[in-house]
């Protein structure tokens, strides 16, 4: 009886973690640069307005999101709390992107001069 149960959880183990490793390995690798605006707004507010970005955020339950001015794409960026306080400004970030659900897992982030603004 020990040893069925052993052998199952193996098994359960491997599974769990051939899970766990494909969808690590269906997210790019990367870095961004862009605007941080809101999911809502996106390109809309690329010129950087801080204000409306915090307003949507708090008050809408908009995530803070990256406008990536090169691609014209915008990416919900996570976790949000790394990314509080840096709402209008131009930055570049680092992480992983899941492609399914456009958002960035971002391991770090930078502010960079702000291009054509």
């Amino acid at each position: 009886m020990v040893k069925r149960l052993l052998t199952s959880l193996v098994a359960l183990l491997f599974v769990a973690g051939l899970t766990v490793a494909g969808q690590m390995s269906k997210g790019k690798s990367g870095t961004w640069t862009g605007v941080i605006t809101d999911d809502n707004c996106g390109a809309k507010m690329s010129k950087g307005d801080a204000a409306c970005t915090k307003k949507c955020v708090s008050q809408k339950g908009a995530k803070l999101a990256l406008y990536d001015e090169a691609s014209k794409d915008v990416y919900v960026l996570d976790p949000q709390e790394k990314i509080t306080g840096h709402e209008g400004h131009h930055v570049t970030v680092k992480g992983t992107l899941d492609p399914d659900t456009k958002t960035i897992h971002v391991s770090s982030l930078s502010m960079s001069p702000a291009s054509g603004m």
